[in-house]
């Protein structure tokens, strides 16, 4: 027999559940992310999105399930060793230190990623020297990646709404994860911008870092993304690649109610 035999996801997510004082969030939930993929998580205001990713990233604590990532079990972990173990994530309310730098935010972001915090820095040593020389790096470089390279050394409260999603995508990567999740990275923001944030997400997964976006803006998932998973009510409704998942019933319904008896989407 020729073929070989597919390689195991990268991000694995089973049985996932979390209910609010009775309300069932997440129901049961299964879902995949491939090494190297770009996935998009979409489905209609209060159908699970972010509460998903705030499970598998460590920020909330679900009623049940379990996830991996490469193979690593990740259940229970704190938020920063989610990222020490190669799992990053942006916010849909954008944080940023307006009285630091540009880069100094993302010195900051790099020791919250580590766990370490502030205390490293105050303790002081040799290896933390060579520790923030390569920080100091690793920031400009991303910070030249998502076009605020000129900013470095300006403090955040320069920036704009836009410019400051720029800097969370610049903080998820400091770490170099393996995974990425987004949480509405081009909400709120202008045409321009959001072609940046598309060009942005294209580059890093060319790198080699998969994405896991959740998004209400279902052209850009559509047009950006390998494979897109539909949540309503807690629960997966359909999975596939963005030419079926746009057309299927079930997801017309979730989002306008009812699916038309034509096969036209409009």
């Amino acid at each position: 027999m020729t073929g070989s035999t597919p390689s195991p996801p990268l991000l694995e997510v089973r049985r996932l559940s979390k209910r609010y004082y009775g309300l069932t969030a997440v129901d049961d939930l299964d879902f995949t992310v491939p090494a190297g993929g770009i996935v998009g998580l979409i489905g209609p205001n209060g159908s699970g999105k972010t509460t998903t990713i705030d499970c598998i990233s460590g920020f909330q604590r679900p009623d049940a399930g379990e996830w991996s990532l490469d193979g690593r079990g990740l259940t229970g972990l704190a938020p920063y060793r989610h990222a020490k173990a190669g799992l990053t994530r942006t916010f849909q309310a954008v944080r940023a230190y307006e009285e630091l730098t540009l880069i100094e935010n993302l010195r900051v972001a790099a020791q919250e990623h580590d766990g370490q915090g502030w205390w490293a820095a105050f303790l002081g040593s040799q290896a933390l020297s060579g520790a923030e020389a390569a920080t100091h790096r690793r920031g400009s470089e991303l910070l030249s990646l998502v076009g605020l390279g000129g900013y470095a050394e300006r403090p955040a409260a320069i920036l704009s709404y836009g410019q400051r999603k720029l800097l969370a995508i610049a903080a998820a990567l400091m770490p170099h994860p393996e995974l990425i999740l987004l949480d509405e990275p081009v909400a709120g923001i202008n045409p321009t911008m959001i072609r940046s944030i598309e060009e942005i997400i294209r580059h890093v997964n060319r790198e080699g870092i998969a994405v896991l976006i959740v998004e209400h803006n279902i052209e850009f998932i559509m047009n950006l993304c390998q494979h897109v998973i539909v949540l309503e009510q807690g629960r997966k409704i359909a999975e596939g690649p963005p030419a079926i998942v746009r057309s299927d019933p079930r997801v017309l319904a979730a989002y306008i109610g009812t699916a038309p008896e034509s096969g036209n989407n409009g």
